[in-house]
Parts: structure tokens; C-alpha cells; sequence
């Protein structure tokens, strides 16, 4: 990527973040409190981990040693090191009204550190190193998956927008991580994915003849590949073993891999036919 186009993704990125912090900056106490989709988590524990991966994320632009050295230590304690990543390195999570200003603290500062990089310039993370073009498509990424369950929250109309493209890619582009964090062989077949954005326009990856396909309207995939609904839950076509093996497994963000939230039937107490 050249620097026009990373500018304008870090734009996207700043733009990302604009908009979840409009539809959370007025909340009050009991607002922050909200339940989310994600078991366990409120509103302020989703900024609040957001504000603490910007911490973590600060830290690799800014002393990419110090990083290396604070994730070694969690090297063999994957919970020890769950709990770090969503603590940040403060230790612990600061008042509801104070999560707001932290968050828009590091994103800031963070965002300043991504635009003092080159785009091919590399970073650790956890996991391998990646490029800066890497990481703040991931930032964009993890915004809106965490800023789709806010809103899901709080009953508020979701808005597709172009940004979309960066969450769609990196789904696409993290298939064999997806694999290989579950201990799994990436399988050879080829598959296409075909997705209709939100202005009408068609993005897609992977060959024209692929033996195998995903197809449909990028908002489910990008939610699938964040892992915000089942497949199930989605008019995704998949096409072929390789393909629903895939959307089974899919994994856009680092760590260990996890599973995709039960279908909503099944969550309704429901028996699937």
C-alpha cells in the first residue's frame, strides 16, 4: 500500500471510532451498564478493552521491545494473558466515567504513532510481527466488531458503510490463521468469496473459477468473520466442503481461537429442525 492509501485508511480508522464514540458519549451510569451480546460484557467493558488494546498497541508502535518483553511474560499463561490484553497496562479498568477519556486518550495517541510510521514499516503483536498497514486495518476491524455489539446494545440502527471493505479483507486474509491457531492443515482447494457491499458495488477475493464459494452481502460476512452471529444466522451461499469448513472456523482477530456465538435459534431455547 502506498501512503495515499494508508492515510485514507487511518481516516477510515479515525472515522471508525468517531462514529462509536458519538453513539456512547452520551451515556449515563445505568447506560454504561448495558449488557451486550457478548456474555458477560456491558458497554463500558467494551470500550474499556478497546481502551486497553490501544494501550497494548501504543506500546508495540512506540518500544516494540518493551512489547516483546511484557507478551513473553504470558508467553505459557493464555488466561494470564487474556486478562492483560483486556486490562491494558494500567492493571485495571478505571470508572465508567472515565473509561470514555481513556479510550479516547490511547486511540489518539495510538493514532499518532500509526501515521509516524511508512506503511511497510513492522510491529509485534500477538502472534507474528505485521505491518503497520496490517495493524491498523486490524484496529479498524476490532472497532467495529466491538462497536456492532454496542449497538446491538442499545437497539440502535446499524449503518453499513464503504469501511466495511477493511473488515471484509482482513476475514478473507486470515483464513489460514484460522487454521493454524486451531492446529489444523490449511486445505489446498481454492475458495471464492463474493460479496455485494453496502452502495451496490461487488467486492471479491480468490480465483473467478474456484471450485468452492461464499456469497453474499458483505455486512454478514464481516459479522460472521468477527464472530457477532452464527453462519446459520446469515443468507451467506456456501459452496463446498472446503467453504463450510472454513465459515465454520472463521477468525479475524488474534488470539486464541474461539467459537462463533450459538445460533439465535438455539439461543432462543429453540430445537433446530
Amino acid at each position: 500500500m502506498d501512503r495515499a492509501g494508508y492515510d485514507a485508511l487511518l481516516d477510515d480508522l479515525d472515522a471508525e471510532e468517531a462514529e462509536l464514540d458519538a453513539l456512547v458519549a452520551p451515556l449515563d451510569e445505568r447506560g454504561w451498564a448495558t449488557p451486550t451480546p457478548a456474555e458477560g460484557w456491558t458497554i463500558q467493558d467494551q470500550v474499556a478493552h478497546l481502551a486497553a488494546t490501544e494501550e497494548w498497541g501504543l506500546r508495540s508502535l512506540t518500544d516494540p521491545d518493551g512489547f516483546r518483553e511484557a507478551v513473553a511474560r504470558f508467553a505459557d499463561d493464555t488466561e494470564a494473558r487474556a486478562a492483560a490484553v483486556k486490562s491494558g497496562l494500567l492493571g485495571c479498568r478505571a470508572p465508567s466515567a472515565s473509561v470514555l477519556d481513556w479510550w479516547r486518550d490511547r486511540r489518539r495517541a495510538t493514532g499518532d504513532a500509526l501515521r509516524a510510521h511508512d506503511p511497510s514499516d513492522r510491529v509485534p503483536w500477538f502472534g507474528p510481527d505485521m505491518s503497520v498497514t496490517s495493524f491498523a486495518t486490524a484496529r479498524l476491524m476490532e472497532t467495529w466488531a466491538h462497536g456492532r455489539d454496542v449497538v446491538d446494545a442499545l437497539g440502535a440502527e446499524p449503518v453499513a458503510t464503504e469501511r466495511l471493505r477493511h473488515v471484509a479483507e482482513i476475514g478473507v486474509r486470515t483464513r489460514g490463521f484460522a487454521y493454524a491457531s486451531r492446529g489444523l492443515e490449511l486445505p489446498e482447494t481454492a475458495v471464492r468469496v463474493e460479496l455485494d457491499g453496502p452502495n451496490g458495488e461487488t467486492w471479491s477475493w480468490g480465483p473467478g473459477d474456484a471450485p468452492e464459494s461464499i456469497r453474499g452481502d458483505a455486512l454478514d460476512w464481516c459479522l460472521v468473520v468477527t464472530q457477532r452471529v452464527h453462519p446459520d444466522d446469515t443468507d451467506l451461499a456456501v459452496e463446498g466442503d472446503a467453504a463450510r469448513e472454513w465459515i465454520g472456523i472463521a477468525q479475524a482477530f488474534a488470539g486464541a481461537p474461539t467459537d462463533h456465538r450459538p445460533p439465535r435459534a438455539l439461543r432462543a431455547g429453540l430445537t433446530r429442525p
